[in-house]
């Protein structure tokens, strides 16, 4: 059988972004479905599990946060912008047309817009919440413009929703969290103990 991930992200993330390739290739040497699964973090999961959202943590964790995505991003050999532009950022556009792409195309589909969006945040300074930025992904992916539309409908805000409560139900704390037959894996630092896992069986 081919193994299943269960893969909750939150298109704004930077850790999103450090693992989203990785990730990807790892799945697929595996032969394993991925099931995309964005999540609205800030709005859904952090109440449930405690977390805060940056502007809000401690000086010492925003200053450490920035020392660790500087070590993963040359680690990784992964270009990346510590403080982009638009930063901060409402991730949810973003996280329904992925959601859309999923639906109407397929995971790869959905990961390849995800991998767009995400660069868009970490590498570009191209802010996530301007439709027509999400417009130019879509083209520049050679994806169906009506996939914006179809990310405004009831029923992919429906997935969105039935998606977040998925990551709560399962003890998912924050993205990007992958998981297996109910096993987590949080942080994009754990894809060595995924693929050990995957390779398990």
């Amino acid at each position: 059988m081919r193994p299943t991930i269960d893969y909750y992200l939150a298109p704004q993330s930077p850790y999103t972004y450090l693992g989203h390739l990785r990730f990807w290739d790892i799945a697929r040497k595996a032969g394993a479905t991925i099931r995309v699964m964005p999540v609205d973090l800030g709005g859904k999961v952090f109440p449930v599990s405690g977390g805060l959202p940056l502007g809000k943590r401690a000086p010492q964790r925003q200053a450490y946060r920035l020392v660790e995505l500087k070590r993963f991003s040359e680690w990784l050999h992964a270009p990346m912008n510590l403080e982009p532009k638009y930063f901060p950022v409402n991730g949810d556009d973003a996280a329904r047309l992925i959601i859309a792409v999923d639906l109407h195309d397929d995971a790869d589909a959905a990961m390849a817009i995800a991998d767009s969006i995400l660069r868009a945040v970490w590498v570009h300074d191209r802010n996530i919440a301007d439709e027509a930025v999400l417009a130019s992904l879509l083209v520049e992916r050679e994806l169906p413009a009506a996939r914006l539309e179809a990310a405004h409908s009831q029923a992919v805000q429906e997935r969105y929703e039935a998606d977040s409560q998925a990551a709560v139900d399962a003890g998912v704390f924050g993205a990007p969290s992958y998981v297996v037959q109910g096993e987590i894996f949080w942080g994009q630092d754990r894809l060595d103990f995924l693929e050990r896992r995957l390779k398990a069986g």
